[in-house]
């Protein structure tokens, strides 16, 4: 039988401090919250006990930060696609952060096992004044098992409405895409991460936040394979392609860490699951 699980997760600033409040249905919730930066940032753990999405399954969450408040979602395992006799598994996420708030959204990897029929769905709104920063990474297989992506498809899609949308299908049959040195050229997982604002963002601001990625993907096991632009005065986005998981998380980590330094003058510690 297929999970529906839904999680509505609210944030609210209240006597200085960012307070969480969440509702659900089925096996989708969060942790207890945590303040490692202080009472104005709420860190949170989303967790799904079942750990992965079959065919017909289906994760909703939807999150709201509202005026002020500052909230940071995180995981602590991946998602796992598995394998489909032919319905589609969906999750589906919606983040919201109205005039004044940062939200972040930083889970693990989804990791879609050979034979899974995968959609995955991310959708970025900010009022003007608000600003977002996430991920999204998506492993094929998992090769270092031994376990390839040899049958299966994934469907991405990321959008700010009305301002940048990235969308594609990665079928396992492809060989071409998954292949060619125009494609993924061999490489088995993809990552992007996002700043994302409500309003333009000053040419001099955005012209650090990539200055310093730069800088640090130049350095980096991945430079061959990373780059970062701005394709919207809203928007400055990270793209990565790694053999594996590890050094394109290791190399989100480290932006994600100067980003926070170099648009929100934040240096607080990262989520204390990630060291676990």
């Amino acid at each position: 039988m297929p999970w529906h699980a839904q999680l509505d997760l609210d944030y609210r600033l209240e006597d200085a401090r960012s307070v969480a409040r969440f509702r659900h249905e089925g096996p989708l919730r969060i942790l207890q919250s945590l303040y490692p930066e202080g009472d104005a940032i709420c860190h949170n753990v989303l967790v799904h006990p079942p750990g992965g999405l079959v065919g017909g399954d289906t994760l909703d969450l939807r999150v709201c930060a509202a005026a002020g408040s500052h909230g940071l979602i995180t995981t602590p395992g991946a998602t796992r696609f598995y394998r489909s006799e032919g319905e589609l598994a969906l999750q589906r996420t919606a983040l919201v952060a109205e005039a004044g708030a940062r939200l972040e959204w930083l889970p693990l990897e989804a990791i879609c096992y050979s034979g899974c029929r995968a959609e995955n769905r991310l959708t970025l709104r900010a009022e003007p004044g608000a600003e977002l920063i996430g991920w999204d990474l998506s492993a094929l297989g998992l090769p270092g098992a031994g376990k390839p992506f040899e049958h299966g498809r994934l469907q991405q899609h990321v959008e700010v409405p009305g301002v940048w949308l990235e969308r594609g299908r990665i079928d396992a049959a492809d060989r071409r895409l998954l292949q060619s040195p125009i494609g993924l050229a061999g490489h088995r997982c993809l990552a992007s991460m996002f700043f994302v604002a409500g309003t333009p963002i000053a040419r001099a601001r955005r012209g650090a936040a990539l200055d310093v990625a730069r800088a640090l993907i130049e350095d980096h096991v991945l430079c061959a394979s990373a780059g970062t632009t701005s394709p919207h005065e809203e928007v400055i986005v990270l793209r990565v392609l790694a053999p594996l998981v590890e050094p394109a998380m290791q190399l989100l980590r480290t932006i994600w860490q100067a980003w926070r330094a170099e648009l929100w003058n934040l240096r607080g510690p990262s989520p204390r699951i990630w060291a676990t």
